[in-house]
């Protein structure tokens, strides 16, 4: 594994797909010539041109989903950038940097960043990244309420920001990656060739974490995910810095009533346009 560390001290262990360069093969990408990588390790041209592809949007709208799924099909590179957020919040979680009124201990935590490691790791049978705090798989504990409930107050941290930003910029210098978040089409990589803004209506979006959660057996109320679902948003949208903002130039879909083959085949048509 290689472990880059920043200036402001976070360490971000960089063990996926091309995140390093694009001589990385992990996401079928050859120096100068963009690939399709199969499972039987072959590959096929997909498009002329490599480009970046910057999904954003609300909070369970699906973008994660759509973003994975179009990255797998077009042999791109895939970043979840709200699942390195999620792991800030869950080293705060773990080692007790909220207040008991529920408020970031903000002080302590910015003199602690050194001690956070996100990093990714590839799932050989998924061909997808799981998320790693400190060497450690997290995916499933980054996913649950306790972390929902308080992401969006560390997001919205200037200097938590600013160090997953300058790693996110490291990740896609290379370009050929889909990576999905609040702010890549606005700040992380305004002039991204392809940008999508992504959303549905609050209760379609909590429907859907709600069932997502169930599925994994966890106990959950759909009033809570709602109420949660439009903090998240009035947060996420009011923050000072990067707020979440639809880009001029960015393509808006409401998959509120889409199916997930729907979104596939739209998203597919207008990657088409931009890289062929």
């Amino acid at each position: 594994m290689t472990t880059s560390v920043d200036d402001n001290g976070v360490a971000i262990a960089l063990e996926h797909f091309g995140v390093i360069s694009r001589h990385a093969l992990l996401i079928g990408i050859l120096p100068q010539k963009p690939y399709l990588c199969s499972s039987k390790s072959k590959f096929q041209i997909m498009s002329k041109k490599l480009i970046t592809i910057a999904i954003d949007g609300h909070s369970s709208s699906g973008k994660s989903t759509m973003a994975k799924t179009l990255a797998s099909k077009i042999g791109y590179a895939y970043i979840d950038t709200g699942a390195m957020y999620r792991a800030v919040t869950l080293f705060a979680l773990d080692n007790g940097l909220f207040t008991e009124d529920g408020e970031v201990a903000v002080e302590t935590l910015n003199h602690r960043m050194n001690e956070v490691q996100v990093g990714f790791v590839l799932d050989t049978e998924t061909n997808l990244p799981l998320v790693t705090l400190n060497g450690v798989i997290v995916e499933d504990r980054i996913r649950g309420m306790a972390v929902s409930e308080k992401v969006s107050l560390i997001a919205a941290l200037p200097f938590v920001r600013e160090a997953m930003t300058k790693q996110q910029q490291l990740m896609g210098k290379e370009k050929g990656l889909v990576m999905d978040g609040r702010d890549i089409g606005t700040v992380v990589f305004p002039k991204a060739e392809l940008k999508i803004f992504v959303t549905a209506s609050p209760e379609v979006r909590a429907e859907r974490r709600f069932k997502e959660l169930k599925a994994k057996n966890m106990t959950v109320e759909f009033n809570g995910i709602l109420a949660n679902v439009k903090e998240r948003d009035y947060i996420d949208s009011h923050r000072e810095t990067a707020p979440l903002r639809q880009a001029p130039d960015a393509l808006l879909l409401d998959n509120s009533q889409l199916t997930r083959e729907e979104q596939r085949l739209w998203l597919l048509e207008q990657f088409h346009k931009v890289a062929d």
